[in-house]
């Protein structure tokens, strides 16, 4: 049995659970997140700290204050093979970048399967550490994220503006976009 150890981490979008399995971090929750969009329906957490969860932890300082680009915090990630391509491809898009869904497929093989991208993408666990939030409609517009798409528009905001790079879009339309939804 996988013993799972969370911790609450305070960030600037939200108070976020942090979750930790035996080999690594297995969960970032939203406030007000659900167990099974990110496969831990039935798992009892025990409140606690682990080296992972620290180093997490402190890696999110990083992130949110724009000094950390990507992570490298050991992953414990549960899924089926395509769901764990689909965020495996999620690591590779670079920082301050979006990509569209199709884009995505394309990157793992199956350029038919925008879609289920999609469905892959609203169950990534560890969202943030594997940025599902670079992933943006083939027009351009933001659509669904675990932490809502104000948290979408803010997190792509810090990272263009802490790239020094528009990237693919103008990130104010992206904060103005998610608020008139």
């Amino acid at each position: 049995m996988t013993r799972l150890t969370s911790t609450t981490y305070e960030s600037p979008v939200g108070a976020l659970t942090l979750v930790a399995g035996n080999g690594g971090l297995r969960a970032v929750i939203w406030p007000d997140g659900r167990l099974d969009r990110v496969g831990l329906t039935g798992e009892t957490l025990t409140p606690g700290d682990t080296p992972v969860l620290d180093a997490t932890a402190a890696q999110l300082d990083e992130y949110f204050a724009g000094t950390r680009t990507s992570f490298d915090v050991p992953l414990d990630l549960q899924g089926t093979a395509f769901q764990l391509a689909a965020w495996q491809a999620l690591a590779e898009i670079p920082y301050g970048e979006t990509r569209s869904y199709g884009e995505q497929a394309d990157a793992i093989g199956r350029p038919t399967a925008v879609r289920a991208i999609g469905a892959a993408n609203g169950r990534n666990p560890v969202s943030i550490v594997l940025p599902c939030h670079r992933v943006i409609g083939r027009n351009g517009s933001l659509t669904g994220f675990g932490g809502g798409l104000e948290v979408k528009a803010a997190l792509l905001e810090l990272e263009q503006r802490n790239a020094g790079a528009p990237g693919r879009g103008p990130a104010p339309c992206y904060l103005s976009r998610a608020r008139s939804r």
